[in-house]
């Protein structure tokens, strides 16, 4: 299958007073894995991509809430940053661009969007630069000749996708989806829905299943062809419906029956449930084809389906931006996997850094002396850090 041309990507993240990331600078590809232990920070990169698209398709306020406020979003250090800053540098088969937004916290809990800036330039050359920067509520710069008005708690990038040259940042961004599935809602009964997009926890497995034999049984298909790859017995998975509700069902090979038998997802283990919403959210897009990050996809599956998971992780890149986070060895000892698919993630002095693996990491990848899993298990898979916090990671 040939990927959309409308296809959208991250390729690069800079983050400041992000959580419990005071800086990062990390460029991304098609793939990317962010390794470290528990408790480093890999979820706060991603969650920085997640609000940003929270606060396009809500508001920036219910995305804030929705994480304990400011306060609980910008980062907590000696320094007492007011303020928190992201920026997304983005491309598709036409344009590449930047987006970011700096929000300043106000006394009693409150914020206001202090910078934002966007600019969007044609892929070709020749073309020209379509740009808007706002300053503490005020539009100062635009190429273009009218623009709406500007809101000091509100991302501009809203009110100005109305203009032709951001509507793609817009709908690019705010389709950004960071999945952390839970088979303990994939188990239970469902309400149904329209199945347009696997909520972010699989709560809605079921609806996006019978979507996808409607509309798209080829994806169907592969989603069921990756499944018996990754949990073997299975056969394949449908909705069945129950008065108002909704379940998954599952059909499995059984020794002596020429058929297989039936099984509700109320009888089936977390790592089948959390192979099939991870499978479903690579392959079950609608959506404009942006990027996905998914929250440990290796969690509770069998180390022997860590080859067949990245197999699937590669495929559904081709398609799509795929960031995963993983502390996982299985899932890194593939030969192929390279220094470029790889993010670093450490905890040094109560701070996040995340970056390529440093030096001696990269030399034995290409070298062919360690794959990355023998490198995570060994605990050598370390960021390329600033000669002055060094000696503070070879202390963790």
């Amino acid at each position: 299958m040939t990927g959309p041309a409308s296809a959208f990507k991250i390729t690069r993240v800079r983050l400041r007073h992000y959580r419990s990331i005071a800086a990062c600078d990390v460029r991304l590809g098609k793939l990317g894995l962010l390794v470290g232990p528990n408790g480093s920070g890999k979820s706060n990169f991603l969650d920085s991509m997640r609000l940003t698209s929270d606060a396009l398709d809500t508001t920036l306020d219910h995305a804030l809430r929705d994480r304990g406020g400011i306060a609980e979003v910008r980062r907590r250090s000696t320094g007492h940053p007011t303020h928190f800053r992201i920026e997304l540098n983005f491309a598709t088969a036409d344009q590449t661009g930047s987006y970011s937004f700096q929000i300043a916290a106000v006394k009693g809990g409150d914020f206001r969007v202090s910078h934002e800036d966007c600019v969007v330039r044609p892929a070709m050359f020749g073309g020209e630069d379509s740009f808007y920067r706002v300053r503490d509520g005020e539009l100062v710069a635009s190429s273009e000749a009218f623009m709406p008005a500007v809101s000091d708690d509100r991302l501009y990038l809203v009110s100005a996708s109305s203009v032709g040259p951001f509507r793609m940042v817009f709908d690019g961004l705010r389709a950004i989806t960071v999945y952390s599935i839970n088979p303990d809602v994939m188990r239970g009964l469902q309400k149904p829905d329209s199945g347009e997009i696997l909520r972010r926890d699989g709560s809605n497995a079921a609806s996006v299943l019978e979507r996808l034999r409607r509309e798209a049984p080829m994806s169907k298909e592969r989603i069921e062809d990756y499944l018996r790859l990754v949990v073997p017995g299975i056969d394949g998975v449908d909705r069945v419906s129950l008065d108002s509700w909704e379940a998954l069902e599952f059909r499995q090979d059984t020794a002596g029956s020429s058929r297989p038998w039936s099984f509700r997802g109320s009888s089936m283990s977390d790592g089948t449930l959390r192979a099939l919403g991870v499978l479903l959210a690579l392959f079950s897009t609608s959506r404009s084809a942006s990027t996905i990050g998914i929250e440990e996809p290796e969690a509770a599956l069998h180390p022997a389906a860590a080859g067949v998971l990245l197999d699937a992780l590669r495929d559904a890149s081709e398609q799509r931006q795929v960031l995963v986070t993983s502390h996982s060895p299985d899932l890194l000892d593939d030969v192929s996997v390279t220094t470029n698919e790889l993010v670093a993630v450490r905890l040094v002095d109560g701070g996040t850094h995340l970056a390529r693996p440093d030096l001696a990491g990269r030399e034995a990848l290409a070298d062919s002396l360690f794959t990355a899993g023998e490198l995570l298990r060994a605990d050598q898979l370390l960021p390329e850090l600033p000669e002055t916090q060094q000696m503070s990671l070879s202390d963790v």
